[in-house]
Order: C-alpha cells, then structure tokens, then sequence
C-alpha cells in the first residue's frame, strides 16, 4: 500500500477506528490528567494535539500518541520540583526541543537494543495492566486507588489514600447496575466481533465498541426512565464526566506565554531532559510494539517519530496539555478497530475537539462500565493465552525475558519490567554463549575442540574446564577456524594448555590461531 501523507481511500475505516479510538481516549486522557496531579483539561490538550498534530509529523500510519501513564510520577516529580504547573508547562517545551535534536542526531537506533522477546513481553505487561486496572470500573467503586500502575501495589492493603481507601476496603460498595452493564458490554463486544467474522455486511461495518457503547447508553437511559432509582447518573461518579466550554478558545487557554523567567531554574531543564529520555524510550517501545501486531508489517522511522513527538510536545506544552508518548493502549484498539491510515489518528483529534466543546452532554451519558469492558478486550488481545504458547515454543531463551518482562510491567511499572527483561535476556545470552561458542567431542584418545562463533573472556571459564579434563597422554586437535573474532584471553588459555601439555603427555594441534592468530586479535576474520 503506497504510504501517503493523506490517503482518502480509506477513510470509512479509518473514520470507524477513530471514532472508537476516540471513545478509549478520552476518558484515558482525563485519567491520566488526574494521576499526575496536573489539570484535567490537561490530558485533552495532549490527545487533540497528537491526532491534529503528531499525526501528520509521524511517519507511522496506525501509532496514536497522546499523555502516558507511564510518565505520571515524573510529571508529578517535575511539579514538585518546579514549584509551578506553569514552570512544568515550560519543561514540557523543551522536552520537545531535546527530542527533536535527539531524533536529528539519529537516535531511533535505541529501539533495536531491547530483544523482541523484552518488547513482547512489555506488550502483554500492558495488557494485564489494562484489564485489571478496569475492576473498579467494572464494579462501580469509584474510590480513587493510589496505585495508577502496579498490580502490588493495587493489591495491597497496604496501599491506601489519604482518606483511607483501599481495593478491598472498597469492595462492599459494588453496584450491580455498573456490573451488569458491564459484563453486557463484554458480551456485546465479542459476539459482535464473531458476526462480523462470520456474517459480515452490517455486522462487520459497524464498530463493536460503538455497538456497545450505544447498547450501554440505552439501557442506562431505559432505567432512568422504568426505575431511575437503579440509574446511573452523573453525581454517582459512574459516567464520563468532562468539562462544559463555551468555545474552543477555552481549550487552548493555558499557554505558558509569560513563563520565560522559568528558563533560569535548573529544576526545569533537569525536568526537561528526564521526560525527553523516558517520553523517547516509551515512544521507540511503543512504536515498535505497535508495528508487530500491524496486520501490514509497516515499519516507521523511529529518528521521525522522536522528532514528531518533540514537536507535539512542543505545541502541547505551549497550550497547556501534558507531555506525550506513542501509546500501545491507543494504537492498539486502532488497529483493532480496523484503521488503515493515519487518518484514524486525525478523525480521532477532530471528535476530541467537538466532543468536549460542542457535545459534552452526549459523551457524559456513557457509562464507565461500557468503557472498562471495551478496555478489557483489548487488553486481552494484548496478553493473549496465542501469544504466550507461541513465545513459549520459541524457547526458554525468549520465553523467560518475556515473562519477567511482563511480570515487571504489572507488579511495578512499564520502565522497571522493561529494565528487568532485558538485564534477563542479556544473562540468557551470555548463558548461551557460555555453552555454544566451542564443542568438544572425542573418540578414544583423540579429542576434537571447535570454536563456533566469536570467542571471548565471558567462554574462559568453560574452555579452562573442558582442557582440563582431558586425560594425560591424549590427542588433541583445536580448530579455531569457525571463529570471526578470538579473544585474548582465550589464547592465552590455549597457550597455558600447550605448555602444560608437555609435561602431561598430550600432543596438541592447533589450525588456523598460530598460523593468522594476529588477525584475531585485532579484529579480523580467522580464516583457515
């Protein structure tokens, strides 16, 4: 498919997945305003800049950016650091300023030092989060929990608010309409997604998310109607809430226009720097996690992407919004809901702007159950039991880095299990190379050593005990030729065994390191 700027050839679907995106943003947007600590229109500002603005500077056609989760304590952190929202507006600007330079110094080859298995894993972490972050939702508690990330942390009664609040202690206040509706949701999502599959047409065409947001709306419209007693209503906390505005002005109104003095504290630039790093290491994951469940296998420019997100965090900061990432939860339920383009991005920033300035009412009429139960699909189809056996049959040298990955993502958060997973994989590696970097093999007396790939000091150990166990008065022949680089070290090892080799009867040969030896040493292919 020819890669466009603007593609129109696609815009039904493209319009379906945007609106659908839509649907997961805006309430996602609000929330992550709301564990930051930052204003709540905040989060809005962000998202409308990524669909009107990142969609267009991204060479991606299907990410969506918008604020993270995953950069909420920094953006508390910076906050406190600063002193000032404003002053944090203005780390948020130049933040956007160091991702652009980071994007024009080619920074993007950092995707590539994460193993795919780390990058797998970190995708279904993020699944587990998303459906389990959706039980509060899903039974109609609305004490606000502290933990914004960590599943420990969720689950302990240890982890409370200020008044007191805690998971469990908050148990006894479930209302069965919230769990009703959303279990329904559930229901409506996946046997609308299997007609469409099976019957297509009509079924196929329309959205199973707005099927069952519209499903949710009527019903919650039917109680306020036959028993308004069991309706939700919006001082119950139990539907989408957003801020009433005359006019657009109001949404872009907190532009950081006199705050230049802010330039002179160090906390600010030391904010800046932090989110530019972590923003462009969640944005190059993210993206990268994005096109392996991309049905078309496109693949962006990560050196773009980090310039269109230093651009996007440019204008958000200016107009008040929180910094942005490219987001998995986002470009995922696009993809799910069938985007095809970058226009679904786009579509999804215009229905942001209308929705919060021209038709709030409509939008506030929404249950929060109906959007718990369109999260918790996709984050099923995140961390989905298909996902886990195919890394399982790839091995235990894949399969561990992802479960710790994973394991690290929901108990702590995103940055941490990613940390974790890879420090993994690099000692699953360096495990491997211990046992697959020479062979030993003998019949009788004769014993044949082969080097199989490059051979450093981390195989010395290995070699020292595999000669050492060769009995005296033996054969011994060493074929260094299958080896591109030979460590030092190990001809060090190899030149102790020789002279020690006197004095126990064994005759050893050696092809290919005595002969041309010197270019291992420097580098240069050992050739026979």
């Amino acid at each position: 498919m020819e890669d466009r700027l603007i593609n129109t050839s696609y815009l039904r679907q493209d319009f379906g997945a945007g609106l659908v995106v839509f649907l997961v943003a805006l309430p996602l947007s609000m929330g992550i305003a709301l564990g930051s600590e930052a204003p709540l229109i905040s989060g809005i500002i962000a998202a409308v800049v990524a669909g009107l603005v990142v969609s267009f500077t991204s060479g991606s056609q299907i990410s969506v950016s918008g604020p993270a989760a995953g950069l909420a304590v920094t953006v508390i952190a910076g906050q406190k650091a600063i002193g000032s929202w404003e002053g944090f507006l203005v780390a948020v600007v130049l933040s956007g300023v160091i991702q652009i330079a980071l994007g024009l110094l080619k920074a993007g080859f950092l995707e590539a030092l994460f193993p795919m298995s780390v990058i797998k894993g970190m995708v279904a972490g993020i699944g587990l989060i998303i459906m389990f972050k959706q039980v509060p939702h899903a039974l109609g508690v609305t004490d606000r929990m502290i933990a914004d990330e960590g599943l420990l942390c969720f689950l302990s009664p240890m982890c409370t608010q200020a008044d007191g609040a805690t998971f469990f202690g908050s148990l006894p206040k479930v209302n069965f309409v919230t769990t009703l509706l959303f279990g329904l949701g559930v229901l409506v999502l996946v046997l609308w997604d299997r007609m469409g599959r099976l019957a297509g047409g009509f079924w196929r065409k329309v959205p199973a998310p707005v099927a069952a947001v519209v499903v949710g709306v009527a019903l919650n419209a039917l109680l306020s109607a036959v028993a308004p007693g069991y309706a939700l209503t919006p001082e119950s906390g139990l539907l989408v809430q957003l801020p009433k505005m005359r006019d657009v002005s109001e949404l872009f109104g907190s532009a950081p226009l006199e705050d230049l003095q802010f330039l002179s504290n160090k906390a600010v630039w030391t904010t800046a720097v932090v989110l530019a790093l972590m923003g462009s290491i969640q944005t190059l994951l993210s993206l990268e996690a994005v096109e392996k469940i991309d049905p078309l296998r496109r693949v962006a420019d990560p050196d773009r992407e980090l310039v269109a997100q230093g651009i996007g965090n440019i204008v958000s900061g200016f107009f008040g919004g929180l910094p942005m990432t490219s987001v998995i939860v986002r470009g995922s339920t696009n993809i799910y809901a069938g985007a095809v383009t970058r226009m679904a991005c786009f579509f999804h920033g215009i229905l942001l702007v209308i929705s919060i300035v021209f038709v709030p009412f409509i939008i506030n009429a929404i249950p929060l159950a109906i959007l718990a139960a369109i999260l918790l699909v996709v984050g099923y189809r995140l961390a989905s039991l298909q996902l886990v056996r195919e890394v399982y049959r790839s091995g235990m040298g894949q399969f561990l880095p992802f479960v710790i990955t994973a394991i690290g993502c929901v108990m702590f958060d995103l940055l941490t299990g990613v940390a974790f997973g890879t420090v993994v994989g690099l000692a699953v590696v360096v495990r491997m190379n211990h046992h697959s970097a020479f062979t030993m093999i003998h019949e009788g007396a004769d014993y044949y050593v082969r080097f199989a790939k490059d051979v450093t000091f981390l195989q010395k150990l290995p070699l020292k005990r595999a000669l050492a166990r060769i009995p005296d008065g033996s054969r011994v022949f060493i074929d260094t030729g299958g080896a591109m680089f030979v460590d030092h070290d190990i001809v060090d090892i190899i030149d102790d065994f020789r002279r020690s080799a006197l004095e126990r009867r064994i005759r050893v040969d050696v092809r290919s390191l005595y002969e041309r030896g010197i270019r291992a040493l420097t580098g240069q292919p050992v050739t026979t």
